[in-house]
């Protein structure tokens, strides 16, 4: 029987395992760490994040700043419906959550990682822990895969090791390009007196751009510890991962908290001040925001809470919309995103066949997963990228 060693007991190379023809393959998977699956441990604050209700190819490639244009023939193959009908084949009911994460019914990723060890165990695969991988060596019509725990010899090889600087290296030297890696996801380090003291408060809808850039998103933000987060900082990150990197994550970003055009917001504050003259400005709900961020405009804005609103002058009007609208920050460094590190970066995807997963340049060599330069915002995205690839991989070694 042929022998296949994935390397990489993560997302992509228990996907591309758990759908191996064991009657055609004797299956090894070898990871370093004590424990396989550790990325889809702690995804979603352990509950997994598997995929995201995105069931039109088109649409689904517009959540991946790299790896767009690769991966739309991928998902016309494998998508979110089919990774959501594989689970539910193995009893694994999955829920779509309002904002279209997907999780499973259990809410923990524990539920998970048991229906993939139990998938390895029927197909009789050999999963190795803490081994090591210090070399591969083309031998001939196969490979030998140099360990901490001794040599495996391989008629194919499924490359599925994440984005450490020391896989990508070994790639390397069997003659790959890597594009230089560059973190994505993350959030902006920012002190400033408006975000003082005011950590989890959080916004629906906010609109962050990057002048510099000529860049903007928008979605729910959040004000932590250290400075902002959500999905509107967040996406701007992975978006613009390369040039961030570039400007050693020392920018300024101008924040509309409101995502109401400030023409627009100072019609509102108008019709707000002609209703309710007498009302103190400090206690009034001029905009949907909570109280002690409008409090914290305020003060800022160099206004007296006790005023009423009648007397706001058209100059403190117009000083307290330009912090709502368009309130400058300088960002001056990022932070990890909880504990799921993406990367932008990787192998180059031009020596990649997305047919099947193939290396362009390696025979009977597969590459999948994080080790690729494919990354995607948050939301379930970056593991789909891995069913999909694992499953055509399989595909096309069990069509040998």
């Amino acid at each position: 029987m042929k022998q296949i060693i994935i390397i990489g007991g993560g997302a992509a190379g228990f996907f591309c395992a758990s759908n191996l023809d064991e009657k055609k393959y004797n299956i090894t998977i070898l990871e370093q760490n004590s424990d396989v699956l550790q990325k889809v441990k702690i995804s979603g604050g352990g509950r997994c994040n598997v995929t995201h209700a995105c069931f039109d190819p088109r649409e689904l490639v517009q959540f991946y700043p790299r790896g767009n244009k690769e991966l739309l023939s991928v998902f016309t193959k494998f998508q979110p419906g089919d990774t959501m009908d594989w689970f539910d084949q193995r009893n694994v009911p999955l829920k779509i959550e309002n904002d279209n994460r997907t999780f499973p019914e259990s809410n923990s990723s524990q539920t998970i990682i048991n229906t993939f060890l139990n998938e390895a165990q029927k197909k009789n695969v050999v999963v190795q822990t803490k081994c090591s991988v210090k070399d591969i060596e083309k031998q001939g019509e196969k490979y030998l895969v140099k360990t901490n725990s001794g040599d495996f010899e391989a008629d194919y090889i499924v490359y599925t090791t994440g984005s450490s600087p020391k896989s990508l290296k070994i790639v390397q030297n069997l003659g790959h390009k890597i594009i230089d890696l560059v973190p994505s996801l993350f959030t902006f380090n920012i002190k400033d007196e408006l975000l003082k003291d005011l950590p989890g408060t959080s916004f629906e809808n906010a609109g962050v751009s990057i002048p510099k850039l000529k860049t903007e998103e928008s979605g729910p933000l959040l004000i932590t510890h250290w400075g902002l987060s959500g999905p509107a900082v967040l996406k701007i990150s992975a978006w613009e991962a390369i040039n961030l990197a570039k400007l050693k994550y020392n920018f300024e970003i101008e924040v509309n908290f409101i995502s109401i055009d400030i023409n627009e917001a100072e019609e509102i504050f108008q019709n707000f001040k002609q209703g309710n003259p007498k009302k103190s400005i400090g206690q009034s709900k001029v905009f949907d925001i909570t109280n002690r961020f409008w409090q914290k405009i305020l003060e800022i804005s160099k206004v007296d809470l006790n005023k009423q609103v009648a007397n706001i002058s058209g100059k403190e009007m117009q000083k307290i919309l330009e912090n709502l609208c368009r309130k400058k920050l300088q960002v001056t460094g990022k932070s990890t995103f909880k504990d799921e590190f993406v990367t932008a970066g990787g192998v180059d995807l031009k020596e990649i066949n997305f047919k099947n997963m193939a290396s362009k340049l390696l025979p009977n060599f597969y590459i999948a997963g994080e080790v690729l330069n494919i990354d995607a915002v948050t939301g379930g995205f970056n593991f789909q990228a891995c069913w999909s690839e694992g499953w055509l991989i399989s595909q096309d070694l069990n069509s040998l």
